[in-house]
């Protein structure tokens, strides 16, 4: 029986993800799935790089803008609704591809949650209201106190992780750790990753001078337009945050836009610092001939079947 083959793009930010996705997919003939959990949501489409109208009419996108910031939306609902539509694209392609940088959400594709009782939504609230308010240092002693060992390899700068664990240690009364089982789910289809890298100056210039252009789209505009909404969890990312503290005088325009471009390079350094913990993946350098990593994944297709 032949295999069916996951192809995961995966880098950091702004390293070319998108358009070697498209290549390969447009070379097998297949559709793809985003799993940039940013890109989900359809208010949000400068300031999350959302893929131009020629790219995504060039192949077809699966779960691009297709929720609104004010639907509930977890890690584990992308996790059934993506094997649910890679369950139907598999039924008539023998490949799929899997394109983001959201290792999180990636894992739940290609290796599966731990499982976690559902939480209260409040719970959640008042944790970001409290980073809001009191840091995010507030966070980090707390977690310490009720979840020492997670706590000592966390990303103690991510606030989503550290509200993530907070919420379980508070909802559950148990450390977060506890409900971690570090064993992969089965799946029905084998997964082949491919990364692209460059050095840091590389990919920190490709940040800055993206950054510009979404201002030059409208990043603004489209920032401003979401401002009275700025509670959403969706609305707690890069890009967003620092303009909103913009609007409200606390800072300087200039300023904000260095500080996007400062956290988003902050936000590539864990995502390189994930990726590169995965021996299993294939790396490029970002400026690579689109063929060579083709040829790279037929022979590693053709070694997986035998």
């Amino acid at each position: 029986m032949t295999t069916k083959f996951l192809i995961n793009v995966v880098g950091p930010t702004a390293i070319g993800k998108t358009k070697l996705a498209i290549a390969i997919a447009q070379h097998f003939d297949t559709e793809i799935i985003s799993s940039d959990s940013r890109q989900f949501y359809k208010e949000m489409q400068i300031g999350t790089a959302v893929p131009s109208t020629e790219e995504l009419n060039t192949v077809p996108h699966h779960f691009i803008q297709f929720k609104s910031i004010f639907d509930p939306y977890s890690v584990g609902d992308f996790e059934q609704d993506a094997l649910y539509r890679l369950e139907k694209l598999f039924a008539k392609k023998k490949i799929v591809i899997l394109v983001g940088g959201s290792g999180l959400y990636i894992n739940a594709v290609t290796k599966g949650l731990d499982k976690f009782p559902k939480m209260a939504p409040e719970i959640r609230k008042d944790l970001n209201t409290r980073l809001e308010v009191e840091g995010i240092e507030s966070l980090q002693k707390q977690l310490k106190r009720l979840d020492s060992p997670y706590y000592s390899k966390v990303d103690l700068e991510n606030p989503h992780r550290l509200v993530r664990a907070l919420e379980v240690c508070i909802g559950t009364g148990k450390p977060y750790s506890s409900f971690l089982k570090g064993k992969d789910q089965e799946r029905s289809f084998s997964t082949i990753q491919v990364g692209l890298q460059a050095d840091r100056k590389v990919i920190y210039d490709r940040i800055d001078k993206r950054v510009d252009l979404m201002m030059e789209e409208g990043l603004l505009e489209e920032a401003r337009s979401l401002h009275r909404y700025k509670e959403e969890n969706a609305l707690q990312t890069v890009g967003y945050k620092e303009l909103f503290n913009y609007f409200e005088g606390i800072w300087e325009l200039d300023f904000a836009i260095s500080e996007i471009k400062k956290n988003t390079r902050r936000f590539a350094k864990r995502q390189l610092t994930w990726f590169r913990k995965d021996e299993s993946i294939l790396w490029f350098p970002y400026n690579c001939d689109v063929h060579e990593v083709i040829e790279s994944l037929k022979d590693k297709m053709k070694s997986s079947n035998g």
